[in-house]
Parts: C-alpha cells; structure tokens; sequence
C-alpha cells in the first residue's frame, strides 16, 4: 500500500485543475513547508493538513457571476475551477446557482424578508437550507388550513412573496395571498413553473424588472 500521492492528481481532485490554480495550490504548499519545488510526491500522513492549508487560503469557483461574487467576500483568495461541481458557491447544481443568484439580488436591493407560499416539506427545508442563513423565511404549508389574518401579516412582514401555484397548494390558501390589499401588490410573485431553481428565477426576474 502506497504512503505517498501524486501532488498534480491530487490537487486536481480537490479543484485545482486549471493549470494557474494548481501553480497557486502548489506554491502556497511550499511555503507551509508541505512540499518542496521539484518534488512530485507527498506523504499520504500530510494530505489533510495540506487540504487545511487550501481550504483556509482559497475560495474555488465557477464563472458564474454570483459564485465569483462569494468568492471575493469570503476573505479568502478567489480561484476558478474547470469544473462547476467543485465551485464552493454552487457546487454545479443548478439549485446552488439559483440560490446564489437570488441571495445576491436581495443583498443588492435590501430585501431580508421572503415568505413562500407552497411546496412540499423536503422542497422548503431545501430552501431553509439554502437561503435561511442569510434571509428570515416564513414557509407556508400550502395544504394546510390558513387563516386571512395570517396570511395578510405574512405579506405586511415580507420584503418578497412567492406564490407557488405549480407545487403543493390548495386554491383556497393561494388565494389569500394573491388577493392581499392592493399596495401589498407589488411585492408578490406568481409562479406557474416547477422545481427550486424555476421558483427562484422567477423572484430574481421580478427583483428585476
């Protein structure tokens, strides 16, 4: 059993595939004292501090323009990457992308507040998941009954309000939100279409227009 790796093979596999990103990888080993210049191989014992060292210097990204804008808040060194399943932003799902593209948009336009009307419970934990770090969420069963009370606090509270008539959302609970009071209009956004990633280009459209 071999107790060495290829250190080439091994950045590649990390991210580091683009020949100026694994220079940059390769040099900042060298300077931790994990490898030296010319040396091909490194000691299977050194990999995870050598994973340590990368992951606390760069941020690896895609060309998307949202996961190369995280890249440049994260304090830590941007590099791109050749394939977009190792973007730390997006991990190549187009989800991720979506997520990072609304999250951005709402940083932009000072929205902090997003209620979703509708969905199953896996598709709004996924949504919890994604955007509730850095947004307050209302997630509203939308087979459950809802009051008009309620459903109007919601979107007075809300920056933003999906409607998502093409998921799990009975008539009666979408109606309250669609027929909110008129200068609560502008804030909601019907979506027709299915999956995460249609439900979140349709709110960046409308933040949009």
């Amino acid at each position: 059993m071999s107790t060495d790796t290829d250190i080439g093979a091994w950045l590649a596999e990390q991210g580091y595939a683009l020949d100026p990103s694994r220079d940059r990888a390769r040099q900042t080993l060298e300077s931790a004292g994990l490898t030296r210049p010319g040396k091909l191989r490194m000691s299977t014992a050194k990999l995870d501090r050598a994973r340590e060292v990368l992951t606390t210097t760069f941020f690896l990204h895609c060309t998307n323009a949202p996961c190369l804008d995280r890249a440049r808040a994260s304090n830590r060194e941007p590099l791109p990457v050749a394939d977009r399943r190792t973007c730390e932003a997006c991990s190549g799902s187009v989800n991720r992308r979506a997520e990072s593209e609304l999250l951005e948009e709402c940083h932009r336009r000072g929205i902090r507040r997003l209620v979703v009307v509708g969905g199953s419970p896996a598709v709004r934990e996924e949504l919890t998941l994604g955007l509730g770090h850095a947004l307050e969420l209302r997630m509203v069963d939308g087979t459950e009954r809802r009051t008009q009370d309620r459903a109007r606090h919601d979107v007075a509270w809300a920056d933003l309000v999906l409607v998502w008539g093409a998921s799990e959302l009975h008539h009666k609970v979408s109606r309250l939100y669609t027929q909110a009071p008129h200068e609560y209009r502008s804030k909601l956004v019907n979506v027709a279409r299915r999956g995460v990633a249609a439900l979140l280009e349709a709110a960046l459209a409308h933040l949009r227009r």
